[in-house]
């Protein structure tokens, strides 16, 4: 059943300001899932803060094309699936996981604040560590050279205790 001008404008506006206010999203091919795979992946995908989308891919190169997303349209063929996110990461990281568990979907591209990436970029995304993870990194990255400033410090005040307690000692025998 086809639908009307005025829904399709409406699916246009949604879309384009979908793209506008996401800090990312996630194209991929949905082909072979059947109908409770896809309810797994949307509620992993909403729990995740993340939104699924279906939409013409005439549609999708509408409103990529009206928020600047011009390199968009080569990967518009066949069944696209959009997962939109507020987290950069969340919507790589949820299908990657998803597509190792099922071997079902593929990422076909990606936006990452109004830049277009490709399957191996998405992929890469996917692959980064949590954000907690990095910013411990960066905190053992910062202590340790503190924590070696400190043991040498702690080294010579011991050698000059030591030295102290030698002379004290030659004194007291002396």
């Amino acid at each position: 059943m086809p639908i009307s001008r005025e829904q399709k404008e409406a699916v246009v506006k949604e879309l384009k300001e979908k793209f506008e206010s996401a800090q990312s999203a996630v194209l991929a091919d949905y082909r072979g899932l059947n109908v409770a795979e896809a309810t797994k992946l949307r509620r992993r995908l909403r729990e995740g803060g993340c939104e699924l989308k279906v939409v013409k891919n005439t549609l999708t190169g509408l409103a990529a094309r009206q928020v600047g997303l011009a390199g968009l349209d080569p990967y518009l063929e066949g069944p696209v699936a959009i997962a939109f996110s507020q987290d950069p990461v969340a919507p790589a990281k949820i299908l990657s996981e998803f597509i190792r568990e099922n071997k079902k979907m593929v990422i076909k591209a990606g936006v990452l604040e109004n830049t277009v990436l490709d399957a191996r970029k998405v992929k890469d995304l996917a692959e980064l560590p949590s954000r907690e993870v990095l910013l411990a990194r960066v905190l053992g990255g910062m202590q340790s050279p503190l924590s070696g400033a400190v043991s040498v410090l702690a080294g010579t005040l011991r050698n000059f205790v030591y030295a102290l307690e030698a002379v004290r000692k030659q004194r007291a025998g002396a």
